[in-house]
Formats: structure tokens, sequence, C-alpha cells
């Protein structure tokens, strides 16, 4: 019997995670082909010229080198991010400011080489502020690759896979790891090795559209981008005092809701008729015999 079959010692035999993949079959779930979020997640998709474009919602995925004392600070190292469909819209290696210890690269997949064509850190920050601002994150335990970012985003705008799978019952974990996630709903292994942050935000991605529609129950639906601002700018205008207008001028039937509260006010004053002054108002000092104090008669 031959002994190669049984390696021993410290040999370790790679077996490519896409070997084992059927990216064949007709099922689907929740309206989704498994064979197609299986492809996406290992970049074998075709995309059409509308599929390339950011839309709706961008997955994001980081991966992280360690500096400082022992390498045992995470500084981020590449940002990653995907569309609905899997397309990359940024994909980018960020420059160190503090000495590299260790570059992680059995689960970062990052080398020294990779750091000849980064960018610096406030170059790449920048790119994503503007890439998701008024779009959707979706992102497994998102939280860290805003954190690591230094970026905010708003609540309502977050998809978190982690908290998402956990919240309905997708799995018993409350913070279930990307893989497992992965493994559990599509049946394929990813981080066997070297991670890649484009596979991780891909395969975050495809466990969001197979839930989505459930998902996306508890949240309510945004406003198109600029709307809000426009709605703000109307009830603005709409807040400012109006000039009432004098009768008989503007349009007939129509008024601000001022201005006729200002002629209703007019009109129910007093009923009690008011004299017009005469243009000789000074014939009349004393006419009527009481004479106030100061005054004097002519």
């Amino acid at each position: 019997m031959s002994t190669s079959a049984f390696p021993r010692g410290n040999s370790i035999t790679l077996i490519d995670p896409e070997l084992a993949v059927d990216f064949t079959t007709q099922e689907t779930r929740n309206g989704e082909s498994l064979a197609t979020l299986r492809k996406m997640v290992f970049g074998r998709l075709e995309h059409t010229s509308a599929q390339t474009d950011p839309g709706k919602y961008l997955a994001i995925d980081c991966e992280m080198v360690g500096v400082g004392i022992d390498g045992e600070e995470s500084s981020l190292a590449r940002v990653s991010i995907v569309n609905y469909w899997g397309a990359v819209q940024l994909d980018e290696f960020v420059k160190q400011k503090e000495r590299v210890v260790d570059y992680r690269t059995k689960w970062s997949g990052i080398r020294p080489s990779d750091m000849v064509r980064a960018k610096q850190f406030e170059e790449v920050q920048k790119t994503v502020a503007a890439l998701t601002k008024d779009r959707i994150i979706v992102g497994h335990a998102v939280h860290n690759d805003l954190k690591v970012l230094l970026l905010s985003h708003p609540g309502p705008c977050i998809r978190d896979t982690q908290l998402l799978a956990a919240k309905h019952k997708v799995t018993s974990s409350k913070r279930p790891a990307l893989r497992n996630l992965v493994k559990q709903e599509l049946e394929i292994v990813i981080q066997g090795g070297e991670h890649s942050s484009v596979t991780d935000a891909r395969a975050t991605m495809a466990v969001f559209r197979l839930h989505r529609k459930e998902w996306e129950k508890g949240f309510r639906p945004l406003p198109r981008p600029g709307a809000g601002a426009s709605n703000k700018r109307k009830r603005i205008e709409s807040s400012e005092p109006a000039t009432p207008t004098p009768p008989g001028k503007g349009r007939k039937g129509v008024s601000s809701g001022l201005s006729t509260i200002a002629k209703r006010t007019l009109q129910t004053k007093s009923k009690t008729p008011v004299k017009t002054a005469s243009n000789n108002w000074w014939a009349t000092l004393g006419a009527s015999g009481i004479a106030g104090k100061g005054s004097m008669k002519l």
C-alpha cells in the first residue's frame, strides 16, 4: 500500500475549495439561484454593464495587519467593496504609517509587496465615504470595518449579516462566523486558507441576498437620494411668515393659512365703525369743551 496517500509530519495538502462546489445545481432558495450565488462568491460571474454600477446595496470587508508591540494592534491594510451582483466597486491597499510587525498573511492574505501600490489612509477613507453615501452597507460584524475606517453610517442604512442571522434564528449562534454562515447557507467553504476581502464581501452579499426579503421587513424604505434635503427645504419655506395680501389683491380663493388668519382677525376685531380722521384735524381741538392735560383753546 502506498504511503503517499497518508501524508505525515508537517506536510499539508491544500485542496482548492472550488473543486467541491456544485456550480450547476438548479436549486433555488427564496427566489435566489444557489449556483449563481456560488459563482458570485468565487468571482465566476460575468456582469452586464448595468450590473457594474454601485446600485443600492454595497458589501464591505477589510483586512488588517499587526502593528505596535508584538504586532497585537490591528491596522487597516485593505478595503474591498462589491455591489449587489458581486462586481468590485473598490479594492485598495492602505499604506501603513507605522512599522508592520506582523502581516498576518495566512489570515489576511497581505504581503509586503502589496504595500508598493498602497494608498494613503485619508485618500481611501474619503473614497469609501463618498461611495457609500446614501447607500445601504452590507457587512458581517460591519461595526469593525467602520471602526478601522474611522467612519460612521446611519443605522437604517446598515445590514449586518451577523446580527440579522442571529435575530431571525438563521443560526443558533448569537455571533456566527462568516465562514460558518456561508457553509450552512451556501454549502461552500471560504477562508480555508488566506482570506480575500473581495471574496468575503461577495460571500456576505450572497448571504444577505438569500434572506433579503425577510430581513428587509424590519427596516423602513429609504427616501431617494436628495429627497430628505428637498423635503427639509420645503418645510423651512412653508414655515416662513407669509405677508398678508391686501384686500382685492392676489388670486381669488388662494391664500396661505397665515394670511387667512390675519384677514379673519382684522374682520372680527371690533364691530364699532372706525371714524376716519378729518384732514383739518386741528380745527376740532377743544370742540368738545373738555381740554385735556396740557391742551389749549385756539
